[in-house]
């Protein structure tokens, strides 16, 4: 039996920060968008949750609707319910943020997405209804939580060098690290498991490869290790 609600709802929808890694630095996916409001302008992925369907799983439809992303790394955000945030009617959007490693995604528009592509997290576009808020909190919370939860190896390749895993910490919190005192603490922890590989195709010396062993780490945990960067 359908039930008559006495006051009008808000519409809802998700959007979605992105984040991935490469040489250059950290990168956030964008889409143009090929409908008005804001057509031709770079926003973030998101749209309007189905009836059918949870948070999460309209973030990820959206995802793959849109850019073309399926599994990735997945965390709710915020909740915005600004009154004006968008012009069209009364809006409130739940934020999610997602980790990806960039050479496993190629990224494609589609929907209503005119493109898609990658910006470095400090030269991105001006962005569509209040998304550069979204993005800055989403920025924010990746630099703490990378901290003290080890999300990050999500933007690193299955198989990766120290080095890389530096990089990573120093880009996302854009501060240089010692590497002999961050390598020691980082080996300490015993949650990388050394691979009897090393790096191919570099023109410096070729580094040994390693990995997160996802298991050790969710078994210490329980045993109360704290991970700490």
């Amino acid at each position: 039996m359908s039930y008559c609600y006495e006051y009008p709802r808000a519409a809802l929808t998700v959007d979605c920060v992105v984040f991935g890694l490469d040489e250059e630095g950290l990168k956030v996916l964008l889409i143009q968008r090929d409908l008005p409001p804001f057509e031709g302008t770079w926003a973030l992925p998101g749209g309007f949750v189905r009836m059918d369907e949870t948070l999460e799983e309209a973030a990820r439809r959206e995802l793959q609707e849109e850019t073309g992303i399926e599994i990735v790394y997945l965390e709710q955000l915020y909740t915005i319910g600004e009154l004006d945030r968008d012009p069209r009617e009364r809006v409130v959007t739940v934020a999610f943020y997602a980790l990806v490693k960039l050479s496993d995604h190629r990224v494609q528009a589609a929907t209503d997405a005119r493109n898609a592509a990658w910006f470095a997290i400090d030269d991105v576009p001006p962005l569509a209804f209040d998304h550069e808020k979204i993005l800055y909190m989403a920025h924010e919370r990746l630099r703490g939580k990378v901290r003290y939860q080890p999300i990050g190896f999500e933007l690193l390749p299955a198989k990766f060098t120290l080095r890389q895993i530096q990089q990573l910490y120093e880009v996302v919190l854009d501060r240089p690290l010692d590497k002999r005192n961050f390598r020691k603490k980082i080996l300490s922890m015993d949650i990388l498991v050394e691979l009897a590989e090393v790096e191919t195709d570099v023109a410096h010396r070729a580094a040994r490869l390693y990995r997160f062993d996802h298991r050790k780490y969710r078994r210490l945990t329980k045993q109360g290790f704290n991970f700490e960067i």
